[in-house]
């Protein structure tokens, strides 16, 4: 009797093997048909499958269309990403994590900034800039335990990623919502094959009902062919906080919030309505595009 097609969940993928996650949350190890090289299409890590199951085993026919895809590490589908900047050791870097969250929303992901080492020092005044421009954002303590309590209801019923420079506790708290991870090595799985943490693969956990994507050894996402630059005109876009002042320019929609005559944007910089700091990251940013045709 022919095997039925079934729908699933890659959650880990390696040296051209798919681990896929049916509906009943059986693991299938499948094989990829021979026509997505000719479509030039590989299947990553969190994306919807239809596969024929053989056994264990399978092999998957189609890979549904994604809602985002990030090319390092090698995942799609995400719906939240956790950016994870320490109070302290080492201090946070402001430019960093507003690059990360204006690529959040140019892409389709909630952003979710998370100062962690809270047990080091007052991570208010950091907390206070992203919520001020209406970005979640919190405070925890993976030694102390305090403040880990947010992430299961952010994480529930989502796929979500961490990400975040090298020192800034990424594997603590994961080790500590997840202890099984037990980063950077963990117990080798019998189905899954997962061992050592590299950057070769990603996996996927189960947590809250929800996913976390193992991604710790990577310091920062990159989408698409990894080169990727947010146009020019949809950068301000990327910064939720002008929104309410925008439309309010002179010279709306061509104002673009810099040395702009009777700009609504500046003027709420100054009457500190939005952070400074998130202004001078909008203006980093645009220079770095400004002169680039929007093709390119």
């Amino acid at each position: 009797m022919e095997n039925k097609e079934q729908n699933g969940m890659i959650v880990q993928s390696i040296s051209g093997f798919y681990y896929v996650e049916a509906a009943d949350s059986v693991i299938y190890e499948c094989r990829a048909k021979g026509s997505f090289r000719k479509e030039k299409l590989s299947p990553v890590t969190g994306d919807g499958v239809t596969f024929v199951p053989d056994g264990d085993k399978g092999f998957i026919t189609k890979v549904e269309p994604r809602k985002n895809l990030f090319v390092r590490p090698p995942v799609a589908n995400i719906d939240r990403l956790f950016i994870v900047s320490s109070v302290d050791r080492p201090k946070p870097n402001l430019f960093v994590i507003d690059k990360l969250t204006a690529f959040c929303f140019y892409r389709g992901v909630e952003p979710v900034v998370v100062f962690s080492k809270a047990d080091l020092g007052d991570a208010d005044s950091f907390v206070s800039i992203y919520r001020q421009a209406g970005i979640d954002a919190f405070a925890c303590s993976a030694v102390c335990g305090e403040g880990l309590a947010p992430f299961a209801e952010r994480i529930e019923g989502k796929l979500c990623a961490f990400t975040g420079n090298s020192g800034v506790g990424k594997s603590s708290i994961l080790n500590a919502l997840i202890p099984s991870l037990s980063l950077p090595t963990n117990e080798i799985s019998d189905k899954l094959g997962r061992g050592r943490h590299t950057t070769r693969s990603v996996s996927l956990y189960p947590y809250a009902g929800g996913y976390v994507a193992d991604t710790p050894g990577f310091s920062s996402f990159e989408f698409e062919n990894g080169r990727e630059k947010i146009e020019k005109s949809a950068l301000a876009d990327c910064f939720p906080e002008f929104a309410p002042f925008a439309g309010r320019c002179r010279f709306s929609p061509s104002c673009a919030h810099r040395n702009d005559r009777g700009c609504a944007v500046r003027e709420a910089v100054s009457s500190g309505k939005i952070p400074e700091e998130r202004y001078r990251s909008y203006c980093r940013m645009h220079d770095e595009v400004k002169d680039l045709p929007e093709w390119k």
